[in-house]
């Protein structure tokens, strides 16, 4: 196996966040040189073409647009392919790649570790997932009930930036300029409600030394999995106790298990009366109305949104079925004589409410 010594850091971060103009300032420093990979949803890159403007650095960056396509999915292979060709020049000391806005960290991460297992001769290893934060938009969309309503029913916007933000182990609080100092900590603290061990740089116009994203530990999967508020209320919380669990930060979490599905209209009522004291809530329900697919509830803030997945394994044709249980037959496990693996199953986090209070509002929605 070859030594692998090539870091990849993946900056993330919603759309206008400020990902581009942090690469900008990356590409002025004359410390190392490195190589850039640039991925855009759309047909044409404009942030590739306002990082070929940067100035003479440039020359001392080997560029790759890719369009058309995410890294994680559709353009996967593609990606993989321009990691290793650009860790073969020996001169480039680190590959920076600058992720769709719209595209999961988690996805990416998972993707590229997946190919570090199965390409054992590789020279590349990732290093950081970087979220680039809009502190201003966190600030009125999130925390302040400020948004237009437009914005308001595009819930799946926030959604994004809280997983992007969840799954990451470093965050550039970007834009603070746009904020007194009260209010930025009030950012702060909202984003270790949700991100509780990832370091946070504040800065103006994405300025960020470079050793900063470098000098630093190497990335961990399963740790940053474990830092988001979801992913711990899942690992620590035990069902059956009455009390949610507090971590030291006051922040209290449980975990809502339920085999009988939600009535879809009474959802809808609770979801437009959300408790303010809930802060994130995250996990896949089932409507009695609908015994085939499975939704995925997410809340953050003053958004919700339900969004229709894929089937129940329950729903599937019977000679399917069959085939999937012999294959795996540890599906059976916690199967239910009447509702198969259907299950409704949600982390609720949240500070000062009682869990008994919410448990209530939901079995008021249960059928």
């Amino acid at each position: 196996m070859s030594k692998k010594e090539v870091p990849i850091v993946v900056i993330t971060g919603y759309l206008g966040s400020g990902k581009t103009t942090l690469m900008q300032n990356i590409l002025k420093q004359e410390k190392r040189k490195i190589a850039l990979i640039v991925n855009d949803m759309g047909s044409i890159n404009i942030d590739a073409s306002i990082l070929n403007k940067t100035g003479n650095r440039v020359a001392q960056v080997e560029m790759v647009e890719m369009q058309n396509g995410c890294i994680c999915c559709t353009l996967r292979d593609e990606f993989m392919a321009e990691i290793e060709r650009l860790s073969a020049d020996r001169s480039i000391e680190a590959i920076f790649v600058e992720a769709s806005g719209i595209s999961e960290p988690s996805s990416i991460a998972g993707a590229f570790l997946n190919y570090e297992e199965m390409a054992e001769d590789t020279r590349v290893y990732l290093k950081s997932v970087v979220s680039v934060v809009d502190v201003d938009r966190i600030y009125r969309e999130f925390l302040h009930d400020l948004m237009t309503e437009e914005e308001r029913e595009d819930g799946d916007v926030i959604n994004l930036i809280m997983d992007q933000i969840e799954f990451c182990n470093l965050m550039i609080l970007n834009k603070t300029d746009l904020l007194t100092d009260a209010q930025l900590e009030e950012v702060k603290s909202g984003l270790r409600n949700l991100q509780q061990e990832a370091e946070m740089i504040p800065c103006v116009n994405g300025e960020v030394d470079l050793d900063v994203l470098l000098n630093r530990g190497d990335f961990d999967f399963d740790e940053v999995e474990a830092y988001s508020a979801v992913q711990r209320a899942l690992n620590n919380c035990e069902h059956e106790d009455e009390k949610a669990c507090v971590d030291e930060y006051g922040i209290s979490s449980f975990v809502f298990e339920e085999k009988k599905p939600f009535n879809r209209q009474a959802f809808e009522g609770l979801v437009e009366n959300y408790p303010e004291a809930l802060i994130r809530t995250k996990g896949y329900i089932w409507f009695s109305d609908d015994w085939d697919h499975i939704q995925l509830f997410e809340q953050a803030g003053r958004n919700a949104t339900v969004t229709e997945l894929s089937e129940w394994i329950s729903a599937w044709p019977e000679k399917e079925l069959e085939a999937v249980v012999n294959d795996f037959p540890d599906i059976k496990d916690d199967w239910d004589d009447t509702y198969g693996d259907r299950c409704n199953q949600v982390v609720f986090i949240g500070k000062g409410y009682e869990k008994s209070d919410i448990v209530k509002m939901l079995y008021d929605c249960i059928e």
